[in-house]
């Protein structure tokens, strides 16, 4: 067979042809989800905006400048949320790609990892919807000029709350990234213990640039951020002990 050795392992050849098709599986899957999605883009989009919408001054609304916003807009949307929806899917294919190449202790420890950073990436951004934004809008609304009206252009407001469900997103990862790195042996439970002070600062400062500048979103993300440092490098010390044990 052309794509195998005499031996009978895959070849380069073998793996790139494997990585297109679950490539072309991701792409489909997407494809498939923003079909359903784009049905009901404006409604999605509208459930976007009530956190906004809530804390808006009376006979304010939302606005759209471009002539094309109110069609693009919402498509966008409905895709962002279509790739959101698939990423159960597209680390399921990743795992079943990556797999074949791993030990067995590292299969088991690889599989929950993926699940669990599936399940940490959209709890930050359900941390960010449900709990940071009518915080946050109602600050941002709250400290408008006298005489200065807000009405946020739609497309704006997208690109915005956007950015922060993936640094939410991002940030709620913390605990697999700690994990990570003490698995890869590039660093230890008990040095990221000694560096707290560090990383606490740090967060404050990574949050800084994550967020819109007032100090509330900040805060909100930072301390989350910290406490998720401290449930990654509780459970680092366990795999630690595991990985000793193996």
């Amino acid at each position: 067979m052309i794509n195998q050795t005499e031996s009978g392992e895959p070849t380069f050849l073998s793996h790139l042809v494997e990585l297109r098709d679950r490539l072309l599986k991701v792409v489909l899957c997407v494809l498939l989800i923003f079909l359903c999605t784009a049905s009901f883009a404006n409604q999605i989009y509208a459930y976007l905006a009530e956190p906004l919408l809530e804390h808006l001054p009376k006979n304010s609304s939302m606005i759209a400048i471009d002539v094309a916003s109110p069609f693009f807009t919402p498509f966008k949307l409905a895709f962002v949320v279509a790739v959101f929806a698939a990423i159960p899917f597209i680390l399921y294919q990743f795992w079943a790609f990556v797999a074949p190449g791993l030990y067995q202790h590292e299969r088991k420890m690889v599989l929950p990892l993926l699940i669990a950073s599936t399940f940490l990436f959209y709890a930050g951004a359900a941390f960010a919807y449900f709990l940071v934004f009518p915080l946050v809008f109602a600050y941002l609304t709250a400290a408008a000029p006298i005489g200065v009206t807000v009405m946020t252009d739609i497309s704006t407001y997208l690109d915005f709350v956007l950015a922060l469900f993936f640094a939410f997103g991002v940030s709620f990862e913390i605990p697999i990234f700690t994990i990570v790195l003490v698995w890869a042996g590039i660093i230890t439970p008990q040095s990221l213990s000694e560096k707290r002070p560090y990383v606490i600062v740090g967060v404050f400062v990574v949050a800084m640039f994550l967020t819109p500048p007032d100090a509330l979103s900040q805060t909100l993300l930072a301390i989350p951020m910290w406490m998720l440092f401290e449930v990654g490098l509780l459970f680092s010390r366990l795999f630690e002990r595991k990985i000793e044990n193996d």
